[in-house]
């Protein structure tokens, strides 16, 4: 039987409260909910082993406005569900902080691609994914509002300490459009970091079809359980299935 293929609900913070962005437009919002740390509950009471939260803030100015909400959340899920949080962690500084607040695994994306000598030093705090963020394989930073000149391809090689990659094709996110399997698969048979697929799933069949993939590492999964595609408990029944 294959290994199970982890599923991680997401949390997008803005102003403290749950939204979700279309496509990273910061104009182009839906609030989902203003309660995160009852989200999150939700997701751990429902069997989820992670809850991957993103600030939104932090990843558009680097001012970690939602971390005392990261924190909460973070000791909600003590005991209960691992913690991945992303968005602005762009020092070790700010590696060293989320791990104090309790999370388990940061996701660097932008200070990654810039300084890969980063992700060493952070990992030797805190377990480090690096967020690796594209449209048509070329690599976006600052909440993908730049382009990093920098290849998915060839960032594969940069992050030797990286605990996970964590993959998001722009142009599918919050689109419910489903996933890119095809550049997916491809990403996994050229590294031997675990990878983590978001953006674009809308249903149940996507699970499947991501979850085919050999050696996946993990589903980032956030807007098509808010609009009702599936719940978390499907999710993860759909990924025990052997494929």
């Amino acid at each position: 039987m294959a290994a199970i293929i982890d599923l991680y609900p997401a949390i997008d913070l803005r102003g403290g409260r749950v939204v979700r962005l279309t496509k990273g437009d910061y104009d182009a919002e839906i609030v989902y909910g203003d309660d995160p740390v009852k989200v999150a509950l939700s997701f751990a009471d429902a069997g989820a082993p992670w809850v991957h939260v993103v600030d939104l803030d932090a990843a558009r100015s680097g001012d970690p406005v939602n971390r005392s909400v990261v924190a909460a959340i973070a000791a909600a899920l003590r005991g209960r569900a691992s913690l991945q949080n992303g968005g602005g962690v762009r020092t070790l500084a700010d590696a060293r902080a989320l791990a104090d607040a309790g999370v388990d695994r940061v996701v660097m994306g932008s200070a990654a691609v810039q300084d890969p000598s980063l992700v060493a030093r952070a990992s030797e705090v805190v377990s480090v994914a690096v967020g690796l963020d594209h449209r048509d394989g070329d690599l976006a930073v600052h909440g993908w509002t730049e382009a990093s000149g920098v290849r998915l391809d060839d960032a594969l090689d940069l992050f030797p300490t990286a605990d996970a990659f964590v993959i998001t094709d722009i142009s599918r996110d919050g689109m419910l459009t489903g996933p890119d399997v095809i550049g997916l698969a491809r990403a996994v048979a050229a590294t031997q970091v675990p990878v983590i697929a978001s953006g674009g799933v809308s249903s149940v069949d996507d699970l499947v079809a991501l979850a085919a993939i050999p050696n996946l590492g993990g589903i980032i999964t956030g807007k098509a359980i808010y609009e009702g595609r599936f719940t978390v408990a499907e999710a993860l029944a759909a990924l025990e299935e052997p494929h």
